[in-house]
């Protein structure tokens, strides 16, 4: 197969709508340790997969070799650490400075692709980069802090970037040869195990949540777990790791907006301008780097 069956970009943008109802969700559970409410997060987007994984798709995991398996596992484990870094720091911050943080994940991206993969980039590519992360600053620029409470939020929030950057930068070399099912099922179930031990080990209670707080982990698998991170897992066999973690820096408006509406964030005038070269920047970053990975795995089709 030479083509996608649906363009990249058009399952990215569904993507990031998906994804920035994210730190809003986690906001709502109101109360809930960060760790369980990853954990709760990926736990059910597990359950939900396995009846279909074990009866559609069991040949795909029993072909899975040793060497594939580590890399999955690997690539769990930075997703959870990833959640655990990411939620605990809207503890501490505002939904803007740590969406626009975790958003930064392109500048490490970049790196590592440069470094892992032999991926080079235009000027043009890397000025666009520029100005779309210069863009991302200025949405939160009146919301950091550079003290105290906040400060610690907004530094949770950047680990949580380059633990994101890891998890797409081993997957994308994994989706090259592995299935969009069988990969994002390993990876969930890893995550997922990585989390309960986590909670094991700091005695967090896994039970005892209310109807409504059980209803956000559901929702949070569904929205940005199925519609954002899986159809990211589906962009890793087209596009490359980097291109991904540019388009995720719409996250931040997105986020933002929601912020807004449902939890009257104010957003400023520093973060609109912030918005609108983002914008500019993604735009000139996606024409600058529009060519499309070769696949090397030998699926007839990428089924959801």
């Amino acid at each position: 197969m030479d083509k996608p069956p649906i363009h990249p970009y058009i399952l990215l943008i569904i993507g990031v709508i998906s994804i920035s109802t994210s730190a809003v969700f986690v906001k709502l559970a109101g109360g809930v340790p960060s760790s369980i409410v990853a954990f709760y997060r990926l736990l059910l987007a597990v359950v939900i997969m396995a009846p279909y994984v074990f009866l559609r798709h069991r040949s795909d995991l029993v072909k899975i070799q040793k060497k594939d398996w580590i890399l999955a596992s690997i690539s769990g484990v930075f997703l959870a650490l990833h959640f655990i870094l990411w939620f605990e720091s809207l503890n501490y911050t505002s939904v803007a400075s740590s969406v626009v943080l975790v958003s930064m994940q392109p500048i490490f991206a970049f790196i590592g692709t440069f470094l892992f993969f032999k991926e080079r980039f235009s000027a043009g590519a890397v000025l666009s980069m520029i100005i779309a992360i210069t863009g991302s600053v200025i949405i939160s620029w009146g919301d950091f802090h550079i003290s105290g409470i906040a400060l610690f939020g907004d530094f949770l929030a950047l680990l949580g970037a380059i633990m994101v950057t890891g998890y797409f930068l081993v997957g994308q070399n994994l989706r090259q040869r592995l299935s969009l099912t069988s990969y994002t099922f390993v990876v969930y179930l890893v995550a997922t195990v990585t989390l309960l031990i986590y909670n094991l080990a700091l005695n967090v209670p896994l039970n005892g949540y209310s109807s409504y707080q059980w209803l956000i982990f559901l929702c949070l698998a569904i929205i940005p777990t199925f519609l954002g991170h899986t159809l990211f897992n589906w962009s890793l066999r087209w596009l490359s790791a980097s291109t991904i973690s540019m388009t995720i820096l719409l996250e931040p408006i997105g986020a933002s907006l929601l912020a807004y509406i449902i939890l009257s964030e104010g957003i400023s005038w520093s973060q609109w301008l912030g918005g609108s070269i983002l914008l500019l920047g993604l735009m000139l970053f996606i024409v600058s780097t529009k060519k499309l990975i070769k696949p090397k795995v030998t699926h007839d089709t990428e089924k959801f």
